[in-house]
């Protein structure tokens, strides 16, 4: 029976790979052009230095793809005005797609593990990393980070079509951009809500009129994170993402917040109150969760997955005078020699600067990155099937791996654990980029040369600035960098460096359930489908252990409203995702304006 499935399966692949060449791929249109790949650099180096701030500030990063697509489109519109004569045609969707490319590699790509691992680097060394050692650290993750979404993109996005909510949400908004007078009522919807979204972030966070949470359910909850929070970003990202994954992410957060988090505290296991606290101890069970689920999924796939990573055989025909010819999908696709050059190439300079600048040897090196494989796997999932990418917790499961086997070292675990995050969280990222491109119908082989460029063109950016911006260890910490991400991958590289054996049991025990949870629940949703609408997800519940409360309450809210316009109000279905796209940008939108006028205004 299971044999069949699996034949099943790759035959499905294959024929929705024919589909999708045949319905929805554009050909030859114009996309990978120069004007593109220059807007792309110009909005990521933009996009870079906010999140960089941001992630100073706060520990979070925005995403890049929505809020460069609507940028992209709005400058070129206003270029076309004031200089007819230089800037005659507007770009096609799909070159605004590259753009996206560009600009998302460089505005994130690039700059995730400076306000994480190399901040807490600094804050435990209390010295800066050498600007060359800096900028090719940056350059190397990016390039394994790039390469690492080319096989995860056939497994998850062509064969499981995972939903990676704001790679619907950008596609939705460039169609709407895009449509002309066709899909009025959708681009109106799309626009109203943008406005929604922007007015709120604008009124939260500019004018402090309203605050970002409040304590709905009484104080003493409040400081279990269990509040109301004033974003809706999360609530557009429900409305996407499924119910099935809404759901188990607030059954995940009432059995973290109410049921063990007030438990461990009284027991004194969990010392302090609010997010930070409790999470110091709920996301080992919550990484673990979603890391065995993770390779759990992948591996009961393994035939179905070999199709998607078969094609690496083809390196060998690198080394061979008889090309074999590629099919038409092949064409498309990035070819997997692509991939295994760049973790050759990106791999050893990583190897390098570990070993020349850390004293970290080799053979931890290569470890490193073929752990960064198959958390990228994990990375990939939940942001797949959850908008969200844990790249903290899975950066301190790494963490907690080298503190095993090298203990006594907080070096070895920051930059091991860098490599992880820096990596995971970037295939991530460009996995909801290519998600876009494929709904658009664009050839993923010059997404991925643009997203290869976005990566030199955010670390010339992004490494100087970052510079400027930390300029000695003691501005991180400090009232105007908090840098929250920081301080707590130096706490746990400063607990781990006596090994594995200094986490409290409890913690211990939790990562041993969460493994557990992680392999019975895909195991169910496979052997036993009709049992699936009363088990939750697992990513689901893994990520209700590395959020607040508030984020999954938000995306449970935005899941049951779109669960009930599917069951009573039918005809607004359509209505559903350009709404949620639109609360997204909105919000990306205001956020990104904010952070530019706090700095220009030097509050």
């Amino acid at each position: 029976m299971d044999q069949q499935e699996n034949v099943k399966t790759i035959d499905q692949y294959e024929k929705d790979d024919r589909l999708w060449l045949e319905n929805v791929y554009q050909g030859d249109v114009k996309q990978l052009t120069v004007r593109a790949i220059v807007m792309g650099m110009i909005i990521g180096g933009f996009m870079s230095l906010t999140n960089l701030y941001i992630g100073l500030k706060t520990g979070w990063g925005l995403g890049v793809n929505i809020t460069a697509c609507v940028l992209s489109y709005s400058i070129w519109k206003l270029l076309m005005k004031a200089f007819p004569k230089i800037f005659k045609t507007d770009m096609t969707m799909l070159e605004t797609n590259s753009m996206k490319s560009t600009a998302s590699s460089a505005g994130y790509t690039t700059g995730g593990t400076m306000v994480s691992a190399i901040a807490a680097y600094i804050l435990i060394t209390g010295n800066h990393l050498g600007f060359w050692v800096l900028t090719g650290w940056t350059v190397f993750l990016g390039i394994v980070g790039v390469v690492m979404a080319v096989p995860m993109k056939k497994q998850m996005i062509n064969i499981e079509k995972l939903p990676f909510p704001s790679g619907i949400a950008t596609a939705e908004i460039l169609k709407s951009l895009y449509a002309g007078k066709e899909g009025e009522k959708q681009t109106k919807s799309l626009l109203t809500f943008t406005l929604v979204g922007g007015l709120v972030t604008v009124v939260r966070d500019l004018f402090g009129w309203i605050k970002y949470t409040y304590a709905v359910f009484g104080d003493r909850l409040a400081q279990y994170t269990v509040s109301m929070e004033t974003s809706l970003i999360m609530v557009a990202a429900g409305g996407i993402m499924g119910w099935r994954t809404a759901w188990s992410i607030l059954f995940g957060a009432i059995l973290n917040y109410l049921i063990l988090a007030p438990i461990m505290f009284d027991k004194g296991v969990i010392t302090e109150l609010g997010y930070r606290g409790i999470n110091s101890w709920s996301l080992w069970f919550g990484a673990s969760v979603m890391v065995s689920a993770g390779f759990t999924s992948f591996f009961m796939q393994w035939k179905v997955a070999l199709k998607a990573f078969g094609a690496l055989k083809d390196i060998l025909y690198i080394f061979s005078k008889n090309k074999r010819e590629e099919s038409e999908i092949e064409k498309v696709e990035v070819p997997m020699s692509w991939f295994f050059w760049g973790i050759v190439f990106g791999g050893a300079g990583i190897a390098y600067i570990m070993k020349f600048s850390f004293g970290i040897p080799v053979w931890v090196a290569i470890l490193s990155i073929f752990l960064a494989f198959f958390l990228s796997i994990v990375a990939c999932r939940a942001t797949g099937e959850t908008n969200t990418t844990p790249v903290g917790a899975l950066g301190q499961v790494t963490q907690a791996f080298y503190g095993m086997i090298r203990p006594g070292s907080h070096v070895t675990t920051l930059m091991t654990a860098s490599v992880t995050a820096g990596v995971a969280g970037s295939a991530a990222d460009l996995l909801t980029d290519l998600k876009t491109g494929y709904l658009l119908g664009a050839n993923s082989r010059k997404m991925f040369i643009a997203q290869f460029i976005g990566i030199f063109a955010g670390t010339a950016i992004v490494v100087p600035a970052f510079y400027l911006i930390v300029p000695d260890a003691s501005v991180l910490g400090s009232d105007y960098f908090p840098a929250p991400a920081a301080q707590v991958w130096a706490g746990v590289a400063t607990l781990l460096a006596q090994g594995i054996a200094s986490l409290h049991d409890t913690a211990k025990i939790a990562m041993i359930f969460g493994i557990a949870v992680g392999i019975i629940i895909p195991i169910i949703d496979k052997y036993y489908p009709k049992a699936t609408k009363f088990v939750p997800s697992s990513m689901g519940i893994g990520l209700a252990f590395v959020i607040p409360f508030w984020n999954s309450l938000s995306m449970f809210i935005g899941a049951l409203i779109a669960l009930f316009i599917q069951k009573k109000k039918a005809a607004l279905t359509e209505y559903i995702i350009p709404s949620a796209s639109g609360i997204i940008a909105g919000e990306s939108l205001a956020g990104v304006f904010i952070i530019l006028v706090a700095t220009l205004m030097g509050s």
